[in-house]
């Protein structure tokens, strides 16, 4: 078998890429390339577009298409004028045997990665809606064009899960002699008689199990990849090369985990001793047989392929990009898979801001509006009969459109929510500088996130007799910072005054669409009632009551203990709240924004 060929200059991978997925792009899914708009990516598509034949249908999916345009289904025009059903072909199958580019990939939702999943694994889009029944071929690969800024903006994991190969932009101006599009043609010609061996089946896999890969399409996508570049190289089968440019190009940039290393050689053992070379009993006799039924300079069975998935694992491992292996290092096990939500905003569904997000059976009122398009659609395959039914109930002249209530179709929208952060903090007291400061400080932190997630905090602090909101619900820091710059402090803790602030700004946040949660932060030594008088007792029960509201209200909320010795009646606000109770005596603004964010997740 050859020698490990020298790692090829990363720089011409996206170019190899491009030709693997020109030769295949069915059965390699399709490319990921995290890019911005730019001449390096107009010039990389250009190419690839260059590579495939001119009859290759290209179609650009819109990241809000609407399922009759994705999927088909009736055709509305069509079926009014003709007075049958027609049916529409969806994008998904006109674009069968092509390319379909996806931009902006990183704001697809799961309803339409899940429609985009389903039409990769099987090849056919199946429609059962507004009276169609169809199923079409719809083979494609997908250039999914992710333009995310940082790593909590990438396309959906379900989608590049899919896609054999994962570019970047310092990829993509690369030095590669792009070949032409006949010698793309022809290695497209071989491909269907290219032989494929055991063992580099195997060693793909055991590549793909070495680097923490848990999907089993990655090892499928690098053994179509090794087929497609042994055609393009003009072999008949797959060769070791093949196999290692399949490893550096797909499996590589999936890795988890680092691959074990080769366990260290063994120390010599010492020297028997006399005793040791006198064994009790003597030892067997070899047999003539197994001499002669294996060869002493043949390898035993096995050692080829496990030799292969060595160099290949190897290769890999080159692959592999230095921050990877530092930050895999740090962390001294398998990297923490990302979810699915990092970095993302939740969706609020069915309401009637938003963005649009298709429609569904109802009447339109009280804010729901009518979708006229739809409604139509759902009512024109029951014309006929309707026509009939009317013309037998009465002579007269029929309508050209019968439209009945269970036609009715409104709109629905998707709007994210965000998150308000309502800190209620005890002001009062000789210990109020101390919460303050470190009020102050996971405020900031806090605020460091609102940018990505969408997320607002507010401020309410409260002492004597009155609970003052000190800063509004906001994202932006430097509002922030100014209102925080000097809090007053000290005085009695009227305990109850400041729950009903917080309670009454999360349920005006609430109507608003945003998620709120109340952050009480107190030592639970209330002696201010609701009326604004001394008394520990009254004070006791009107903040027992105040945390009754806030859990009728049913508004999520915590509780942090900041007194240095545990009195319970913090905890017991926490229970009639139904939130969760924290003792943080000695706090700092660290540990105080990571108990909201845990809270808030």
């Amino acid at each position: 078998m050859s020698p490990l060929p020298a790692p090829r200059k990363p720089t011409r991978d996206a170019g190899l890429a491009a030709c693997l997925f020109a030769i295949d792009p069915v059965g390699l899914g399709g490319i990921v390339i995290r890019s911005r708009i730019g001449p390096a990516r107009d010039g990389f598509l250009s190419r690839l577009r260059g590579l495939l034949p001119s009859a290759t249908p290209v179609r650009r999916l819109p990241t809000h298409i609407t399922d009759d345009r994705l999927l088909g289904g009736l055709d509305l025009a069509g079926t009014l004028s003709f007075g049958s059903r027609i049916v529409a072909t969806g994008l998904l199958a006109e674009v069968d045997g092509g390319v379909v580019v996806i931009p902006m990939a990183e704001r697809l939702d799961r309803a339409l990665v899940g429609k985009l999943a389903a039409a990769l694994d099987r090849g056919v889009v199946s429609v059962a809606r507004d009276g169609v029944m169809s199923e079409r071929d719809a083979r494609f690969g997908v250039v999914a064009l992710d333009e995310g800024i940082g790593d909590d903006e990438a396309a959906p994991g379900a989608l590049c899960d899919r896609l054999a190969f994962v570019l970047d932009e310092t990829m993509l101006n690369d030095d590669f002699v792009w070949p032409g599009a006949r010698a793309i043609a022809r290695a497209r010609g071989r491909l269907a008689g290219i032989v494929v061996g055991d063992d580099t089946a195997i060693a793909l896999c055991r590549t793909a199990v070495a680097l923490g890969i848990d999907s089993l399409r990655a090892p499928i996508l690098a053994l179509r990849a090794a087929r497609a570049a042994a055609a393009l190289a003009g072999r008949r089968s797959i060769d070791e090369a093949d196999a290692i440019l399949a490893a550096r190009l797909i499996l590589a940039p999936r890795a988890t985990t680092l691959p074990a290393p080769e366990p260290a050689p063994e120390p010599p053992s010492e020297p028997p001793t006399e005793s040791q070379n006198e064994p009790d009993e003597p030892p067997p006799e070899p047999r003539e047989a197994q001499a002669d039924d294996q060869p002493q300079d043949e390898p035993p069975p096995g050692d080829a392929s496990e030799e292969l998935a060595e160099r290949v694992l190897d290769a890999a491992r080159s692959a592999l990009p230095l921050d990877l292996l530092a930050a895999l290092a740090m962390l001294g096990g398998p990297r923490r898979a990302a979810s699915a939500a990092s970095g993302k905003t939740p969706i609020a569904q069915g309401g009637v801001r938003g963005r649009p997000a298709g429609v569904r059976p109802g009447r339109p009122g009280n804010g729901a509006r009518l979708a006229l398009i739809d409604t139509l659609r759902a009512a024109a395959p029951m014309q006929p009969l309707r026509r009939r039914e009317r013309a037998a109930q009465n002579p007269g002249p029929t309508p050209r459109v019968l439209v009945r209530a269970e036609d009715f179709r409104i709109k629905r929208f998707i709007a994210p929510v965000r998150t308000v952060a309502i800190f209620a903090v005890d002001a009062s007291g000789s210990s109020a500088l101390n919460r303050l400061a470190e009020a102050k400080g996971a405020i900031q932190i806090l605020l460091a996130d609102c940018y990505v997630r969408r997320d607002q905090v507010a401020l309410i602090a409260f002492r004597n007799r009155t609970a003052e909101l000190l800063l509004p619900p906001t994202g932006a820091l430097a509002r922030a910072r100014r209102s925080l710059a000097a809090l007053p402090g000290g005085g009695a803790t009227p305990l109850a005054l400041g729950i009903d602030a917080a309670c009454a700004m999360g349920i005006a946040e609430r109507r608003r669409g945003a998620s709120p949660l109340i952050v009480l932060l107190t030592d639970g030594g209330a002696n201010i009632g609701r009326d604004g008088k001394p008394g520990r007792e009254a004070a006791g029960r009107d903040a027992r009551a105040a945390a009754q509201a806030c859990a009728a209200a049913g508004l999520a909320g915590m509780v942090i203990d900041t007194a240095p010795r545990r009195s319970g009646f913090a905890a017991e606000l926490a229970r009639l709240m139904h939130g969760r109770y924290l003792p943080l005596p000695y706090a700092d603004a660290a540990a105080l924004s990571n108990a909201v964010r845990a809270q808030a997740a």
